[in-house]
């Protein structure tokens, strides 16, 4: 599972955030790539597709296999699930099991994007969403089976934002891609897009005005608490749920007057998404509704299979900050993109090393290879 929202402040400036939920703890990979890095993106069966960075960004990263003893994982082997650029672009890879499916076959001739690829493409290669659209349109992109999965295929979709607010949808549905713009700046996970911003039509009720009286008859009725007005919220944590929550919340919360404060308000309207071990568990003979990723090796140390959240991320897209905490802190770590534009290579330092000990932590990519 995975939420995904915008939130603005006073001035109209975007910052971003959103949650990673799975039943596992994977390797996941903080690494900052430089402009003029050159990457291959390989599709089976198809003509590859060389590029190289035109921007830097700093991202969380998984590897696309299982490492063996002659087979380490290498640079080239992480792909990025979030990220952040130097032109205050992101990407974000978010669960979508529906995504595989017949797909288009492209010319012979054409090179094509490996979708497992989309993360750097996106961030090394462009600054807006306008840019990206176009892009896309002439860009083929395919789906492949994921070693590390168990061989599914791409389960995911995606969206991008950027600092003037666009933001994009890229969805794979049964291998067939479309582009949504996204005028809520909400994602989570399926139905498809549109499903969600249909649903939205059944929530126009929703407001965050406090109607605490009313008249019964002759009983004067009074809510002796604040809060009646969320009363309409859907309370599950399925992705229908917290999309119309997500909406909510990037729409009401109180617009902060600075960007500190921006970061601060939007890092507690993430914590309404923030899921604790064993809030909701599937035990093995249910229907295994909590697969959202299909392939991944469950956990064995209980007999039930719970989703938690893995990360949280936020970013400030006009100030190239990005900020991450695990599952193991309630502290985020920064990253100042501003300070690596240095960098001539790649750096990598493992997520976990993070653990909220340090507010700032771009000094750790400095430091790793």
């Amino acid at each position: 599972m995975c939420t995904s929202l915008t939130y603005r402040d006073t001035a109209g400036k975007i910052y971003f955030g959103r949650t990673l939920e799975l039943t596992v703890d994977l390797p996941y990979q903080l690494a900052h790539f430089p402009a003029g890095f050159r990457i291959s993106s390989l599709a089976e069966g198809d003509a590859p597709l060389d590029f190289t960075t035109q921007h830097a960004f700093v991202a969380i990263t998984m590897p696309d296999r299982v490492p063996g003893p002659q087979a380490p994982i290498g640079i080239a082997d992480l792909k990025v699930l979030e990220g952040l650029n130097d032109k205050g672009l992101t990407f974000s890879l978010l669960s979508y099991p529906s995504a595989a499916g017949k797909q288009v076959s492209a010319a012979m001739t054409q090179a094509v994007l490996s979708a497992s690829d989309l993360g750097s493409w996106v961030l090394g290669s462009f600054g807006t969403v306008a840019a990206l659209k176009t892009a896309l349109a002439a860009q083929p992109v395919a789906l492949q089976p994921l070693a590390i999965l168990g061989g599914a295929v791409s389960p995911f979709h995606y969206v991008a934002h950027d600092t003037t607010g666009a933001a994009l949808v890229i969805e794979f549905h049964r291998g067939e891609m479309t582009l949504h713009d996204n005028p809520v700046g909400v994602m989570t996970n399926g139905p498809t897009f549109d499903w969600h911003l249909t649903n939205l039509d059944n929530y126009t009720f929703l407001g965050n005005v406090d109607k605490s009286s009313a008249t019964f008859g002759t009983y004067n009725a009074a809510q002796p608490d604040s809060g009646i007005a969320t009363q309409g919220l859907p309370s599950s944590n399925t992705s229908v749920g917290r999309f119309v929550r997500a909406a909510y919340y990037a729409q009401f919360t109180e617009k902060a007057a600075t960007p500190d404060l921006a970061v601060r308000a939007l890092s507690h309207i993430m914590n309404n998404f923030d899921r604790a071990r064993g809030v909701t568990i599937d035990y093995p003979e249910g229907s295994g509704g909590h697969l959202e990723v299909q392939g991944l090796t469950e956990d064995t140390t209980t007999s039930y299979a719970t989703e938690f959240t893995s990360w949280t991320s936020l970013a400030d897209l006009e100030r190239g900050l990005f900020f991450v905490r695990d599952y193991a802190s309630l502290n985020y770590s920064r990253i100042d993109l501003s300070a690596l534009a240095d960098a001539k290579a790649p750096s990598v330092v493992s997520l976990h090393r993070l653990d909220g000990g340090a507010a700032d932590a771009t000094a750790l990519l400095k430091a790793s290879p």
